[in-house]
């Protein structure tokens, strides 16, 4: 595919969004709730298409075909495992994040933490633990772009010009607010849905022309679960979390307009992913079968974009795209918010609302370009890395449900939590250590968890905590 082909397919994309984007600030007001939060009024169609391209990036048509690639059927299974973990999350604890929300006029995910255990200290710790931990993350989506493009145009379009483009394209979007970000992404959603099938269905009639199932049961190394327990805990305890560990999918349960409107995100969010999980698993299946022996597995999507047809292969290039912006957008948006008000305004206690406005509009373009310089490194296995970024933002997970299930939970709780737990998982990450077998995300929640519960015993519950469980309380049994 030549680069004037895919540049050119890639700016309408970008001119349709921008189009929607524009819409959509023009329907904004001022305020932080409304820039961060579309006013806590997005709809369920649109809710359910924004959580599922925020939640759903370039790892999946790039990473997990990839991982799926080079592990057969186990990287199904720990798909499948983030999936179930998900929606049930969702059930659990949607309902109480928009009440809270409501009730407190919360506008950034740590903010609830600093509110429920009364001490400002709780959510800038937080703030700083997901500002580390989603760089890496967040700059897997520009390598998804960057290999894609680098590939598929032959060299004509490098990495570092495909990367820097997306990260672009992601601030011009992001730059709006949330609005603009949730309408863009649900453009996006369904950019990818539609592309994702259309690849499905002509990859099985063209190569499978005697049944994709008869062509996998001739591969039985492809259905053999090949992953050791360590490594399945590893990689699935932090996806299993995701919903309530990553800030971007966390602020999202701001903004239904009304319970039903969380209801349809839920029940729509559960239907994508159900979907697009079998077709990125059935394409990592596909590739192994059509194209084994690649040394990099990562490269599994690109390759098989170069034997269909062009006009396919720039559809589904663009989805691919759309998808790594749609997540990269959403996390540059949210950690934007988190930093006004949760690092610069204690920061600075006398900052006004246009002040701290002011400071989260100047961080988009920070964040994004120390995602773009991070990306350029090109570390190894997309889905990996994903992983270990996710693996210490799950040492938020001891903090949140003592937050919404025990009130005997402290502010000195959880953030010893917060600190020796990402601590721990930072400093076995970076030596590369394992002790036991076990990766360092297992070792950081455990002793998390253990460092919550205990210190949470020896200190006092914050003066604050019956007024944060009876305003939660009350904002949902009115809707719930």
């Amino acid at each position: 595919m030549s680069g004037v082909m895919l540049s050119s397919g890639i700016a309408l994309w970008f001119l349709l969004g921008s189009l929607v984007s524009w819409q959509a600030r023009r329907r904004s007001g001022s305020g932080l709730s409304d820039y961060f939060l579309a006013n806590r009024a997005v709809g369920g169609f649109v809710s359910a298409l924004t959580y599922s391209a925020t939640t759903y990036s370039a790892f999946m048509m790039v990473g997990l075909v990839g991982l799926t690639y080079r592990t057969g059927v186990a990287a199904l299974g720990f798909e499948f495992t983030y999936l179930i973990f998900t929606v049930l999350l969702l059930v659990l604890f949607a309902p109480r994040y928009w009440a809270a929300g409501r009730a407190f006029d919360l506008v950034s995910p740590t903010e609830l933490l600093s509110f429920r255990y009364g001490s400002r200290k709780v959510g800038f710790a937080a703030a700083c633990l997901c500002l580390v931990m989603l760089i890496p993350y967040a700059s897997v989506q520009l390598m998804g772009v960057g290999y894609l493009l680098e590939t598929l145009s032959g060299g004509a379009i490098p990495f570092v010009a495909g990367s820097g483009a997306a990260a672009l394209i992601a601030v011009t979007f992001c730059l709006a607010g949330m609005r603009s970000v949730a309408w863009t992404d649900s453009l996006q959603a369904l950019v990818m849905f539609v592309a994702s099938l259309l690849l499905t269905a002509f990859v099985v009639i063209r190569f499978f022309p005697d049944g994709f199932v008869l062509a996998v049961s001739e591969n039985p190394d492809l259905l053999k679960v090949n992953w050791s327990l360590p490594m399945y805990l590893g990689l699935t305890l932090p996806w299993a979390f995701f919903a309530v560990t990553n800030p971007q999918v966390v602020q999202r349960l701001y903004t239904p307009e009304n319970p039903r409107s969380l209801r349809n995100m839920i029940l729509g969010f559960s239907g994508f992913g159900l979907i697009y999980t079998l077709i990125c698993g059935l394409l990592g299946f596909s590739v192994a079968i059509i194209n084994p022996g690649l040394e990099n597995a990562d490269r599994a999507m690109p390759v098989l974009l170069s034997q269909v047809p062009v006009a396919l292969g720039l559809v589904v290039t663009v989805s691919i795209m759309a998808a790594a912006v749609s997540t990269l957008n959403s996390v540059v948006l949210t950690l934007s918010s988190m930093f006004g008000r949760d690092v610069a305004r204690p920061l600075s206690p006398g900052m006004s609302e246009e002040g701290e406005l002011h400071v989260g509009r100047l961080m988009i373009p920070v964040v994004a370009v120390a995602c773009f310089l991070f990306a350029q490194f090109r570390f190894d296995l997309i889905v990996v890395l994903s992983a270990m970024a996710s693996g210490g933002l799950l040492m938020q997970l001891p903090a949140v449900l003592g937050a919404f299930f025990w009130r005997r939970g402290t502010a000195w709780g959880a953030l010893s939590s917060l600190v020796i737990g990402g601590a721990v998982v930072a400093g076995l990450s970076l030596a590369g250590l394992k002790p036991m077998g076990q990766w360092p995300a297992l070792w950081g929640l455990a002793i998390s968890s253990v460092t919550f519960v205990v210190v949470s015993l020896f200190t006092s519950p914050p003066e604050n905590c019956s007024r944060f469980f009876y305003g939660m309380k009350g904002e949902m049994e009115g809707h719930f």
